[in-house]
């Protein structure tokens, strides 16, 4: 990399050249431009002295400053860039049983959300017709196609670099293509691959959608795949939660899980997770929800709207009760199995 002196001794013309010398030079690998950098990463850097020297020389020897692109000097003060990476990812990143409780509560309303907008399209078979594609070089139905080509954009883009998305097609993922972001490694490295999204999908097609879709055909294939995407990468977020579940509980209380696991002891494992009242309390909680949410909203007070739904609510809690409780509890048992690995 080209060196970059402002002391001063030199010439103003030779300074002038050197400086030209130092924005023109490719090979310097020293201009990351916003937004491709983290944006809280960004805001120190742009304060620091080194950046504020660089702009007043700029401006002294009459030399263009960008204004179109922000200058990350990301190489000149690669210890402040990642200490502050490090310092966020941790704030922001910390796992506590509460923090944990708060998140999937937040994931009740993503699901909820998810089931009404799949409501609003019927079965429209053919997007999940094998024979309905027929793309060259793809077996496969538009679901599928849609799944695929969308996971293998967001793995590119950094989204399964994050531990609590888990892909329904890990084969087809590319490499990522953006800058990394630095996510706290909580999960055990032996057991964070624990992935059931095949159970998902089945569940989801075989046994989810007949329950709340209406039957018929509207020709919205690409938004129903759309739809289902969203749900299902909702619902597995939800359940693959089970893993950091079971690891901030196994941190809180080692002694009680460590016996049972060297036993492989599945039975007593599950015993030890199941809390049938809090069960209870959230399978109400998401029909409350999907009661409030999918109510018909009118300004008119006569308007009997209000009786109106866009989905059964009473799905919502059928899909906790039959699948998704019993699952992210399979999901923290298979972790645990692995955790002293």
């Amino acid at each position: 990399m080209t060196s970059f002196h402002l002391e001063g001794t030199e010439s103003p013309t030779t300074t002038k050249k050197q400086i030209k010398q130092f924005l023109a030079d490719t090979s310097n690998n020293v201009f990351c431009f916003f937004p491709t950098n983290n944006l809280f990463t960004f805001v120190p850097l742009l304060l620091s002295p080194t950046i504020i020297i660089l702009y007043i020389t700029l401006s002294l020897h009459h030399l263009p400053i960008p204004r179109k692109n922000l200058i990350l000097l990301s190489n000149l003060i690669p210890k402040n860039k990642n200490q502050v990476r490090n310092k966020m990812a941790t704030a922001e990143n910390a796992y506590t049983l509460d923090s944990v409780r708060k998140a999937l509560v937040r994931q009740e309303d993503t699901i909820v959300f998810g089931l009404i907008e799949r409501a609003k399209f019927p079965f429209n078979f053919h997007t999940y017709d094998k024979n309905y594609l027929q793309l060259p070089g793809f077996c496969g139905s538009l679901v599928e196609f849609v799944f695929q080509n969308t996971e293998t954009v967001q793995a590119k883009a950094g989204r399964y670099e994050n531990p609590e998305e888990n892909p329904f097609f890990p084969e087809n993922l590319q490499p990522l293509l953006v800058p990394s972001y630095p996510f706290t490694k909580i999960l055990h490295s032996g057991a964070a691959s624990v992935n059931i999204n095949k159970s998902l999908w089945k569940m989801y097609f075989d046994d989810l959608l007949p329950l709340f879709v209406a039957s018929g055909d509207d020709g919205n294939y690409a938004q129903t795949a759309a739809s289902d995407l969203s749900l299902l990468q909702a619902i597995s977020k939800r359940v693959h939660y089970g893993k950091f579940v079971a690891e901030v509980k196994f941190r809180e209380s080692p002694q009680d899980y460590e016996p049972l696991i060297r036993a492989k002891d599945r039975e007593g494992l599950m015993k030890l997770l199941t809390f049938k009242s809090v069960e209870e309390m959230v399978k109400k909680r998401v029909e409350k929800k999907a009661t409030l949410f999918g109510q018909e909203i009118s300004l008119d007070s006569n308007d009997d709207s209000k009786e109106k739904k866009k989905f059964d609510p009473s799905v919502a809690s059928k899909l906790y009760e039959k699948w998704v409780i019993p699952l992210t509890k399979e999901v923290q048992v298979d972790y645990l199995l692995r955790r002293l690995d």
